[in-house]
Formats: C-alpha cells, sequence, structure tokens
C-alpha cells in the first residue's frame, strides 16, 4: 500500500511527514529548505510509493486565510504543476507549530533542543498528517 505524505511550508522551511504503508501511522521524515521542496518530492516520489499529498492550510482564528497563504498557495500552483496526477488534500494547520512546540516539551526536550525550528515544522507536518488520519477514519 502507498503512503501519504503531509507537507507544511513555509517561507524558509517545509517540514515533511510521511505514513507507514499500511497508513495508519505518520512520522516525521525530515525538513528541507522550501526552495528545494520541489526537487526533493520527485526524488522521493521517484523511490516511494505515495498515495496522496497533505498540504497544510493556513488559516486564522476566524477561518480566514492567514497571512501566509498567499505563499502556501503558490507552492500548491507549482506543486500541481510538478505533479498533476498526484492527489493533494488540503487540511487547517492551525496551532500546529503551537502544538509541535508543546509535543516537544512533553516529550523532555531541553530548552536549547526547543530552539530547533526545523525539528518544530517536521512535527507540525506530522501532526497535520495525523489529524488527516484520524480525519479519513
Amino acid at each position: 500500500m502507498p503512503r501519504i505524505l503531509a507537507i507544511d511550508y513555509g517561507i524558509k522551511r517545509t517540514g515533511i511527514a510521511v505514513t507507514d504503508e499500511m497508513q495508519m501511522i505518520a512520522f516525521g521524515l525530515t525538513t528541507i529548505p522550501s526552495e528545494t521542496a520541489i526537487t526533493f518530492l520527485k526524488d522521493y516520489f521517484s523511490k516511494e510509493k505515495v498515495d496522496s499529498v497533505i498540504i497544510g492550510e493556513p488559516k486564522q482564528m476566524n477561518g480566514e486565510p492567514s497571512q501566509s497563504a498567499d505563499i502556501i498557495n503558490a507552492f500548491v500552483v507549482k506543486f500541481q504543476e510538478a505533479f498533476p496526477e498526484m492527489p493533494l488534500n488540503r487540511v487547517d494547520e492551525r496551532f500546529t507549530s503551537k502544538m509541535a512546540f508543546q509535543t516537544m516539551i512533553d516529550s523532555g526536550l531541553n530548552k536549547k533542543q526547543r530552539q530547533n525550528k526545523a525539528l518544530v515544522d517536521e512535527i507540525a507536518a506530522t501532526i497535520i498528517l495525523q489529524d488527516y488520519l484520524r480525519y479519513k477514519k
């Protein structure tokens, strides 16, 4: 069974998470520079079977798009041009960065480790994917 991949796209960094082959468990894969996202995905898709991709959709508390929505929407267009056959779903990503930071605290990471923004992005992508898996059931 192919995997599902989640993307927490940001201006500088992009967190990537994937499921296991049974699509039951989400885990962080990596964090990459955002400008390399399409190249990274081409390479990953050539090595792994991926069923669909989830991209976080940033929203404000009132449900309106957040400030970063234009940047992420521009990436979505590039993604769809590069991978026209790949099913793409958008998932509300409100609070995922805060939840990722809290996860780091709960995991016992020290202050220096919690300052690793790349790890926050990877955990946020994992949370986006876990939320999608819960909703999909």
